[in-house]
């Protein structure tokens, strides 16, 4: 029932009497719900909407020294985050998961080393409590930094580097590159190339290293180029790779971007996808399932990399440490392969 004094506003205490629980349990509930039972919640939740209860996140802040908010940091060039659809999926991810719990996203985009250090200032002040790193290269130094303030941060991917053991969440990166590879070898491919990532990126290192462990004895070196995940990254070394071997019979791009950017590569050079040559991506990010033709890909469950993290960096900031998180992909079959 709503409160009958409309010029008082509802308390904790108000919430608590209607939904009959404490008011501790209220104040678990408006604090992320650690601790407290599925039914109690919602009888909290459905209270706080029939009082009208607000929270006073400024009063909040001040009593417990937190934001309310976490930080969604992408340490790439700004532009990336509208060409690349994986960084918007894991945005509305950790959007959705921290509304559940009152919390709000700052989303923060450092590329330059002014960006990087204008970043660290604001997180160093206070105004987030934690860090979702979605993106890490090895010669970054603002994680070490983050880590070396005490600042609760949570990586997606497993960071290279002097900070590989700070908390994250990732996929079998090795065993995913692996399953694509042997999947296009039992097509009856026989010169698979891969369009790799950067070096200094997770995905980019342990794609690789999954391709060549299994290609074995079959691995060619000349059949690897490096992208950048983005589109033209993948046209250029589809184009260098074509030069180099014209014989290639299928390739592997360790994202659905490059992907893309391959298969126009091969158009302009007259080849049929699949029929001459078959074409594999990696991330199933919405790109895969709309291109024409649609793509095989490895789809990586970004909800869950997304829920995942938030709950950790949550644990982090409560005290409770977490260790590394490794979640399963699944290979999709479609026609590019």
């Amino acid at each position: 029932m709503a409160s009958t004094d409309s010029t008082r506003k509802p308390t904790i205490r108000d919430v608590a009497a209607v939904a009959g629980v404490s008011h501790g349990t209220v104040s678990r509930v408006i604090n992320g719900g650690h601790w407290v039972s599925p039914e109690a919640r919602a009888a909290v939740e459905e209270a706080i909407r029939t009082t009208g209860y607000t929270t006073n996140h400024a009063a909040r802040s001040l009593a417990t020294g937190r934001s309310g908010s976490l930080a969604f940091l992408l340490t790439e060039p700004q532009h990336l985050l509208f060409s690349d659809p994986t960084f918007a999926l894991l945005l509305r991810g950790a959007t959705e998961a921290l509304a559940e719990r009152s919390m709000t996203l700052v989303l923060l985009i450092a590329d330059t080393v002014q960006e990087q250090a204008n970043v660290e200032r604001y997180v160093r002040a206070g105004h987030v409590d934690g860090v979702l790193l979605v993106s890490s290269h090895e010669s970054d130094s603002l994680l070490a930094s983050l880590v070396a303030a005490g600042i609760p941060t949570v990586c997606t991917g497993i960071p290279l580097g002097e900070a590989a053991a700070v908390p994250n969440v990732s996929v079998d990166e090795i065993g995913s590159a692996r399953m694509m590879t042997r999947y296009l070898m039992d097509r009856g491919h026989r010169r698979i190339a891969l369009i790799t990532g950067p070096n200094d990126t997770p995905g980019g290192r342990f794609r690789l290293v999954g391709f060549r462990e299994e290609l074995g004895d079959r691995f060619d070196p000349d059949l690897v180029e490096q992208g950048s995940y983005e589109r033209e990254s993948g046209d250029v070394a589809m184009t260098r790779l074509l030069e180099r071997a014209p014989d290639i019979d299928a390739v592997f791009a360790a994202s659905d971007v490059m992907a893309v950017g391959a298969i126009e590569a091969l158009r302009r050079a007259g080849r049929r996808v699949p029929e001459d040559v078959a074409v594999a991506g990696f991330d199933d990010s919405g790109l895969a399932g709309t291109h024409r033709p649609p793509l095989t890909t490895v789809r990586q469950p970004w909800s869950q990399i997304s829920s995942t993290m938030v709950d950790m960096v949550l644990d982090v900031i409560a005290g409770r440490p977490r260790g590394p998180v490794v979640l399963p992909t699944t290979l999709v079959v479609r026609e590019s392969a």
